[in-house]
């Protein structure tokens, strides 16, 4: 019997077209992630963001009311007072600088799945939470040390410059205010650098199984040459998320103000009164929780994408990428694309090439000695005209033929002549008869001789 192969279906596309991405693809397709999975994604991150918020926020008001509330029994002014007051705002700060960095660690675990969903988004792949929750967490201490890391070298920094400033203020007075304002100012560029520099880090963390340090170093290296596209890439949606926030923000800002002073006008408000001002800003912050967590979801989608882009410029990822994707509708067991040849450097893409090391700068070559021209060809001697050829010779002229004799009719009243008797049939060894003589020729006049 013979075997005819199967009908393949196409393969199905990703959430981008497996080659180098332009700057427009990459910002557009930033929601490509959450619009194919949006109830993975966005409940995860919701459900983080949530209970990031109420625990911080429940920590430090319990906190507070523990520390503060001893003020009330104790005289302002005394000794002990200033004491108890300067240990409540200490260990007040040390609680909000814990729960804050748990909560960034909680917000990196979110940024870690969102990069797995878009690793297998590419290859349009469609995982549950278990199954991107599969990827991340061997990485997941890892991804919290670097967001710890970088929690307290911003605080380190912040501290360093604020006491820096109050010194300067003791002793030099206004002048410190200048100084302050210059330091702030140039923080900007500084910040928008290094975000932009360090922004694939929890991709290459997710993707590559890299530590912290290697990650670092990776990405430092795959941003060069694609700063400017990345830096824009962050502060468009920072800066889209961030006026999204106000707009919704500012308006429930100025309506729980104006039902403050219509509800108590005499600064003495009721239970009711209170419940529907605490609803209005809890309303308010939801909101504001979940732009903030769509904002989180769409930032780490920039990343990955930004990192997948990088890699298939320089080290060609998208034939990794293909190579899989032909493997698994054929039914084999392929590899990790993202794991395959990290660090490869095509040789049929351009890049710019290295500086020889012995070459002096400014130094030119020597000019090559010119070459004389090719000497010219003589013109080829000229053929001698053919000669002609004789006309052919005309045919003679056909003798004619005579006109064949005509075909003269029996008379009427003529019997027809009897019909010639068959030949005798041959015998072996016997001499064959002779042919019977033919027919008697007859005369034959041209029509119209009889009038000569």
């Amino acid at each position: 019997m013979t075997s005819y192969p199967a009908w393949t279906p196409a393969p199905r596309p990703g959430i981008i077209p497996l080659h180098p991405l332009s700057f427009g693809v990459i910002l557009g397709r930033s929601f490509s992630a959450l619009r194919q999975n949006p109830k993975v994604l966005l409940g995860f991150a919701l459900v983080v963001q949530t209970v990031a918020i109420l625990v911080a926020t429940a920590g430090i008001v319990a906190v507070g009311f523990a520390t503060f509330g001893r003020l009330a029994s104790l005289r302002p002014g005394t000794d002990e007072f200033e004491t108890v007051l300067a240990g409540s705002i200490a260990i007040s700060g040390a609680t909000a600088l814990v729960l804050s960095l748990a909560a960034g660690a909680l917000g990196v675990i979110v940024q870690g799945v969102v990069v797995s969903e878009v690793a297998h988004a590419v290859v349009a792949e469609k995982h549950t939470l278990g199954g991107l929750w599969h990827r991340v967490k061997p990485v997941a201490w890892r991804l919290i040390g670097y967001s710890a890391l970088v929690f307290l070298i911003v605080v380190a920094v912040i501290g360093i410059l604020t006491a820096g400033v109050v010194g300067l203020a003791m002793s030099v007075g206004p002048a410190a205010i200048v100084l302050a304002i210059i330091l702030g100012l140039s923080a900007i560029p500084l910040s928008l650098w290094l975000s932009t520099k360090l922004l694939l880090v929890p991709s290459v963390i997710v993707l590559e199984q890299a530590t912290v340090f290697g990650a670092v170093a990776r990405s430092w290296r795959l941003t060069r040459g694609r700063f400017w596209p990345t830096l824009g890439i962050i502060v468009i949606i920072s800066m889209s998320f961030g006026i999204l926030a106000q707009v919704i923000s500012v308006p429930f800002s100025f309506v729980t103000m104006g039902l403050t002073s219509v509800i108590t006008p005499t600064g003495d408000p009721e239970p009711g009164q209170i419940i529907a001002l605490l609803v209005g800003t809890l309303l308010a912050q939801a909101f504001v929780t979940l732009i903030q967590t769509i904002a989180v979801i769409v930032q780490s989608t920039a990343g990955a994408l930004v990192y997948i882009d990088c890699r298939m410029r320089r080290e060609g990822l998208d034939l990794d990428l293909s190579s899989y994707i032909d493997q698994r509708d054929a039914g084999i067991a392929a590899p990790d694309p993202y794991r395959r040849n990290v660090g490869r450097v095509l040789d049929g893409r351009w890049q710019q090439p290295p500086a020889y090391a012995g070459a002096q700068s400014g130094a030119a070559y020597p000019g090559q000695p010119g070459y004389a021209g090719p000497a010219g060809y003589a013109a080829p001697a000229g053929y001698a005209a053919p000669s002609g050829y004789a006309a052919p010779s005309g045919y003679a002229t056909q003798p004619g033929y005579a006109a064949p004799a005509g075909y003269q009719p029996p008379s009427p009243g003529e019997p027809p002549a009897p019909a010639p008797a068959p030949a005798p049939a041959e015998t072996s060894g016997e001499t064959p008869a002779a042919p019977a003589d033919g027919p008697s020729s007859t005369d034959w006049t041209a029509p119209g001789a009889d009038r000569a």
